[in-house]
């Protein structure tokens, strides 16, 4: 079994899936220091902008994003029409503040708007620099961008790729919808479980099958991963892809 690395530094453990047969998951994000339910919130003030002048950091989906005590992935750009958000696992936005673009955590992006964990397992980041360009796409890892054109709900037997923080890309084919898993601050429902593989630290990678976002790792175990599926996200907060 493998151990996260993900999340706040020192957490990890197994989790109990309980769809079909009973098979234990281990989460690549560690446990959140709290758990709280889907809101929005106005970030501090204060835009700024990097020193260096606008528009020098580009954030795009399964990038890494920093905050106090962890490192987390951003898993897709959105906007309610007004502000734009990163969207990431919730176990990542629970108990964080500030963000940043950068490990030495010097470009403060933006700033925690929402969290909802358990019963699902998503964030929000409000993006408060300008000097941070956020663009609809997806980083592949083939130093040619994915552009995302739209949401929509995963299908068994559809194919789904994944862009992992540590793993890269991989791709595979979806095995179940509507799976719930248990964690010990309760249970997250309505994930989605795929063939493609995954390893500690992916979580919050973006999932998606041709240019369409269907999700975003949430963990890994039996040789399968599993996602929040970004649709759910999108409804909850009023929010489209960019």
């Amino acid at each position: 079994m493998r151990r996260s690395t993900d999340g706040p530094r020192g957490t990890a453990g197994l989790r109990r899936v309980t769809a079909g047969t009973a098979l234990l998951l281990l989460s690549l994000l560690g446990p959140a220091p709290g758990a709280a339910a889907a809101h929005l919130s106005a970030a501090p003030g204060g835009t700024g902008e990097s020193s260096a002048g606008p528009r020098q950091f580009t954030l795009r989906g399964g990038d890494p994003i920093y905050a106090a005590g962890r490192v987390c992935t951003l898993s897709f750009n959105a906007t309610d029409g007004t502000s734009d958000y990163a969207i990431t696992p919730g176990r990542c936005t629970s108990g964080a503040g500030t963000w940043y673009a950068d490990p030495a955590m010097t470009v403060p992006f933006g700033s925690t708007a929402g969290t909802s964990f358990p019963g699902n397992d998503y964030g929000l980041i409000r993006y408060t620099n300008p000097g941070v360009a956020h663009p609809g796409e997806v980083d592949t890892g083939s130093g040619d961008p994915l552009d995302i054109t739209g949401a929509g709900s995963p299908a068994v037997g559809q194919q789904v790729c994944h862009v992992g923080r540590v793993s890269g890309l991989h791709c595979g084919t979806v095995q179940a919808v509507n799976v719930s898993v248990s964690y010990p601050e309760g249970t997250v429902n309505g994930l989605f479980r795929s063939t493609a593989p995954s390893e500690p630290g992916d979580a919050g990678g973006p999932a998606f099958s041709g240019s369409t976002a269907l999700g975003f790792i949430v963990g890994s175990g039996g040789g399968s991963t599993f996602y929040q599926p970004i649709t759910e996200v999108l409804s909850a907060y009023g929010l489209t892809l960019t």
